[in-house]
């Protein structure tokens, strides 16, 4: 293991551990479960660095039609889509105990990141209806340059237009009105630790596609 990783772990240890330690201040209607914005928040922006990844190798892919391209375009993809399935689970925990329902389909960001999750789910559906390889890889490199350029718009631009109950759209107070100081000195090196987890993860199932591949190939 490489020595990035050991600080990786170290790092996410002593961010999840103060995460649930920490004294959180008394903010309204959030209380107590203002600790899950540790864990909500940054798994978004994981997954966004990781589709970015994803994006860039597609991108490189329909420049040089390379395997390795192709495979961790879709390694990112799928690591990406992991963390934003742990980011919906998360943001419908918050809201079961801040707005009383696990889910509610009268707010629009919940509705748009499922959206969002829904179109990488067809990206991974294109790529099973295809059995010729390099078809396969073309095609979900064109489309996945297509999603990712979809996600700003769904999770951060078209919700702050829209009446919400999250945080800093209509109205509603930003985390960064609401955040004590106390608070951000975990959400940032949160951000850092989970974007790291989330890369090495990424890195793992890289080498599992590369040997899958290695094995197809002979």
């Amino acid at each position: 293991m490489k020595a990035w990783k050991y600080v990786v772990a170290v790092w996410m240890t002593i961010v999840i551990t103060a995460g649930f330690l920490i004294h959180i201040p008394e903010i309204p209607i959030l209380e107590q479960t203002a600790r899950n914005i540790f864990f909500h928040v940054p798994m978004w922006m994981t997954m966004f660095t990781l589709f970015v990844i994803s994006f860039w190798y597609s991108i490189k892919y329909l420049n040089e039609p390379a395997d390795i391209f192709d495979v961790k375009a879709s390694s990112a993809a799928a690591v990406g889509v992991t963390f934003g399935v742990c980011g919906l689970l998360t943001g419908s925990l918050w809201a079961r105990f801040t707005w009383g329902s696990w889910w509610t389909f009268a707010e629009p960001k919940m509705n748009l990141a499922a959206l969002a999750l829904m179109i990488y789910v067809a990206y991974f559906v294109l790529r099973s209806a295809f059995d010729d390889r390099q078809k396969r890889a073309k095609l979900s490199a064109v489309y996945n340059i297509f999603a990712v350029t979809t996600i700003p718009f769904l999770l951060y631009v078209v919700p702050r237009q829209l009446t919400s109950l999250h945080p800093g759209a209509d109205g509603n107070p930003a985390f960064s009105e609401i955040t004590a100081d106390v608070l951000r000195w975990i959400l940032y090196p949160a951000f850092i630790g989970f974007i790291a987890l989330g890369y090495w993860i990424y890195e793992i199932y890289v080498r599992y596609n590369k040997v899958k591949l290695e094995i197809e190939n002979s």
